[in-house]
């Protein structure tokens, strides 16, 4: 081996550890600001965060992708803890939530893992929120308890499957080539101002809260394993929808479904308006200039459909 291949070799070795370094600070860092807000629980050796606040029927609340409970407890816990006994999950794999290892992009099963941890806390008959992704996490958990699930709330759910792909992106991240070195150097190197930028696009056309950029914690997303584990729900939820969609029909307690019409992210049409077609007992409400995060854009309206869903189950 020639000495310029030998140098070659010890800056990439240098390079890795320096990124490697910088990784590990940003996410000790994203770890100190953005502590668990509520309970750590034990499920199969797997930890679970749950959120839990107010008293009264069980509300269960499932965020969805690159977020955490954090984006619950923001506002919209405020507006039902009087009257809920509101407990807010983060996912598998984000927040402060254990990944399933091979299952960690299969919805079913992280519903699965929510509701051990639920009984933990004797959950009993809850309506069952998701947004976005936690929308089909949401499905999940009803097609694996209807008996105990007392109504289902949608928010610009992804529960379908739609046309065409979501690029290469996903695909690019969750690749050998990604997880090894493009992750550590958007971990190690991205800046506050694309993070910005990202969130804000999230929330387009509706702006971002004062204050939800600072408390919602990104950091914890960009965390190399939490942002890997991010990428391969995302880009592997398509076959799982596929194949949960035919077994909606079977579902009979009441779901309410909010969706923006101005979503770019969930398509209305794919997924909501379809949901209502196939099923009597789904219910939409379409938000005019809504974008994909309705909880913050119109919470009144979204709380209104909890009640709705409450009322419909002979919770209150």
């Amino acid at each position: 081996m020639t000495g310029a291949c030998l140098a070659g070799l010890a800056l990439l070795a240098v390079t890795g550890c320096a990124v490697d370094q910088q990784a590990s600070k940003r996410e000790a860092r994203a770890e100190a600001a953005y502590p668990p807000t509520g309970q750590l629980l034990q499920v199969d050796g797997r930890q679970v965060h749950a959120d839990i606040r107010g008293s009264g029927p069980d509300l269960v609340l499932l965020h969805g992708a690159s977020g955490n409970s954090r984006d619950f407890t923001f506002d919209l816990v405020e507006r039902l803890q009087d009257r809920y006994r509101v407990i807010s999950f983060d996912r598998p794999g984000l927040g402060w939530t254990d990944d399933l290892g091979p299952r960690t992009d299969n919805p079913i099963a992280q519903a699965e893992l929510l509701r051990q941890a639920a009984a933990q806390l004797d959950v009993r008959n809850p309506i069952v929120l998701g947004h976005s992704y936690g929308g089909a996490v949401a499905m999940g958990w009803a097609l694996r308890d209807p008996g105990d699930t007392a109504a289902v709330v949608l928010l610009a759910g992804a529960t379908y499957p739609w046309p065409g792909d979501l690029g290469n992106w996903y695909p690019f991240i969750t690749s050998p080539v990604g997880k090894a070195a493009a992750v550590p150097l958007i971990t190690a190197y991205a800046p506050e101002s694309r993070v910005q930028d990202a969130i804000a696009g999230i929330f387009a056309p509706n702006p971002v809260p004062p204050g939800y950029a600072d408390y919602v914690g990104a950091g914890l997303t960009l965390r190399r394993d939490s942002f890997i584990n991010n990428a391969q729900q995302v880009d592997g939820l398509k076959p799982y929808v596929t194949a949960m969609a035919p077994r909606y029909p079977r579902l009979s307690m009441p779901i309410e479904i909010v969706h923006g019409d101005r979503d770019t992210t969930v398509g209305l049409d794919y997924h909501s308006r379809r949901m209502v077609q196939d099923l009597p007992n789904a219910r939409l409400t379409v938000l005019p200039g809504v974008g994909h995060m309705p909880h913050h854009a119109d919470p009144a309206a979204v709380v209104s459909a909890i009640d709705r869903a409450a009322a419909r189950a002979g919770l209150r």
